[in-house]
């Protein structure tokens, strides 16, 4: 069967892109990156997927339409069939997530819909929740929304701060995002509305108690 082939758009260091490459070094996994693109040419992960042999470029155009226009050019040029937005600090143009919508996902670090846009991890630790995540979902127009595939939790500990916070969820976003991505490329997903049916899973039955049960 022929593997999904994706493209990644980046802006920074690209460790979520680098869990995407680590999965799809195996041959069983059933997606491929086909390219990567950035909207920064400084970017380490263009760096990440140079050592990977992987297509890769940098679109440094500041208008929104602009970049858009040669980031979907691109990504038809490479056959790519699906976008995953990985560490991708830019608002997409609304016709290009038109042009993908259904085959467009992002990665966040909180349990959406709660503390979307940035600095999310700041935003749990100032609510004061004793549980944070991250997310994978299909993007939407409107920032931080569209129908979720996949959500982990952690917990956040008394002493936290925004770094060490962020750093749990970034280890279980590189968890979740190439599972997720395993999920739609072997058929699995199905959006009804606002929600994602998953096909031949079933949700834990284990609960996490923060602080825990005495």
């Amino acid at each position: 069967m022929a593997r999904l082939k994706v493209g990644v758009l980046i802006s920074g260091r690209g460790s979520n892109l680098q869990a995407l490459i680590d999965a799809a070094a195996e041959q069983a996994y059933p997606a491929e990156i086909a390219l990567v693109i950035s909207n920064n040419a400084a970017a380490e992960g263009l760096a990440r997927a140079a050592r990977a042999r992987i297509a890769h470029v940098a679109l440094a155009h500041p208008n929104p339409a602009a970049f858009a226009a040669a980031a979907d050019a691109a990504l038809r040029q490479s056959g790519a069939q699906f976008v995953a937005l990985a560490g991708f600090m830019r608002i997409l143009d609304d016709g290009f997530v038109a042009a993908w919508r259904d085959r467009l996902v992002n990665i966040h670090p909180s349990l959406l819909p709660a503390f979307p846009g940035l600095h999310a991890q700041r935003q749990a630790l100032a609510a004061g929740v004793k549980v944070a995540g991250c997310t994978v979902h299909f993007v939407r127009p409107v920032l931080d929304t569209g129908p979720i595939i996949a959500q982990a939790a952690v917990p956040v500990y008394a002493d936290d701060d925004e770094e060490r916070l962020a750093q749990r969820i970034l280890a279980a976003e590189h968890r979740l995002y190439p599972m997720a991505l395993r999920l739609y490329a072997e058929g699995r997903l199905r959006i009804d509305g606002d929600r994602v049916a998953i096909a031949g899973t079933a949700a834990p039955r284990g609960t996490m108690f923060n602080p825990p049960l005495s």
